[in-house]
């Protein structure tokens, strides 16, 4: 999409504080002095086949922009695209159940919606956010000597691939479940109390996808120690059976030749790095002396795997280097 989106006619707007041209997880529109609206949207095919949980992920994943960028969920308008003959309204009125309890849990509003018919079910929101101008984050603003702070573990998109092809444990899908179910609220409210200098949240371009884009949108090398980096459970596993979904393989073909290896690390453990994730955690960025008390925060939040796992450094001739 860059290739599409550096060819279209710009049209300014001193409101639009951060538009489509940018690396940014969501837009930001400014309409007054003390708010400005975050606009996102997200959906997809199912992942899981309980509609109640996909409708759950679906909500955590949509509204997860608007975290990131340090705002509130505010209002929400369904996107639905089912084959009208073929499925049962009761499992449609679970999704939309499903997602509804969660756009409550994250203190928004289901304002509508639209749906249209289409060959498979396809689910998600479009999200509207608020913040206030002044205190936006973006991916933009990492700065050298911060440090890195991952607040859920990875390898979704390979349980979910094992889980297709029934080689995940029941435990593992579980875990899976509760996690992308969990919403980035928590993380973001800490982070903001804590003073960040910028964030983005892993989803479908992965770690290393979206780390890339921090490092391109603030003119900086990111680091990681691969060792430190979180982990489901089972992901290492499944990703040495080689279930590595189609669109991990295309993150991991686009974004590795701007990434150096320094020391041996296992191409199993590259490819959970690489992996497309859903409803992810929050990768942020932030002075190294508040990173300790914002760890102690979120663990006392809840947020139990959120870590340290690697550093902002000066540009180097890579946007990314990993470590073991």
């Amino acid at each position: 999409m860059a290739e599409v989106l550096k060819d279209l006619p710009d049209f300014p707007d001193k409101n639009l504080l951060v538009g489509p041209k940018t690396f940014a997880d969501a837009g930001v529109y400014q309409i007054s002095p003390e708010v400005a609206l975050v606009q996102t949207l997200d959906f997809f095919s199912p992942i899981v086949d309980d509609p109640y949980d996909y409708g759950q992920i679906a909500a955590a994943n949509s509204m997860s922009d608007v975290y990131a960028m340090g705002g509130r969920p505010l209002t929400v308008m369904n996107i639905l695209a089912f084959p009208m003959r073929e499925v049962e309204l009761s499992v449609i009125a679970e999704i939309l159940r499903g997602s509804a309890e969660k756009v409550h849990e994250a203190g928004a509003v289901v304002v509508g919606g639209h749906t249209l018919q289409d060959t498979e079910i396809k689910f998600g929101l479009s999200v509207t956010g608020v913040v206030n101008p002044k205190k936006v984050i973006t991916n933009a603003g990492a700065k050298p000597g911060d440090v890195l702070v991952l607040t859920k573990p990875l390898g979704g998109g390979l349980i979910i691939s094992a889980y297709k092809a029934e080689e995940a444990s029941e435990e593992e899908v579980e875990a899976m479940v509760t996690t992308m179910k969990s919403l980035n609220a928590v993380a973001s409210e800490a982070m903001q109390e804590a003073g960040v200098n910028a964030c983005t949240d892993i989803t479908g371009f992965g770690l290393m996808g979206h780390s890339m884009e921090m490092a391109l949108a603030s003119n900086a090398t990111l680091s990681f120690q691969a060792g430190k980096i979180p982990l489901m459970t089972g992901a290492l596993r499944h990703a040495s059976s080689g279930l590595m979904p189609a669109a991990s393989v295309q993150n991991k073909s686009y974004v590795s030749p701007k990434v150096r290896l320094e020391g041996k690390i296992s191409d199993d453990l590259l490819d959970v790095f690489y992996g497309a994730e859903t409803s992810g955690g929050l990768l942020i960025s932030l002075p190294r002396e508040k990173a300790d008390s914002l760890i102690r925060d979120l663990q006392s939040r809840g947020v139990k795997e959120a870590t340290i796992i690697g550093e902002v450094t000066e540009k180097q001739d890579v946007c990314l280097v990993v470590k073991p």
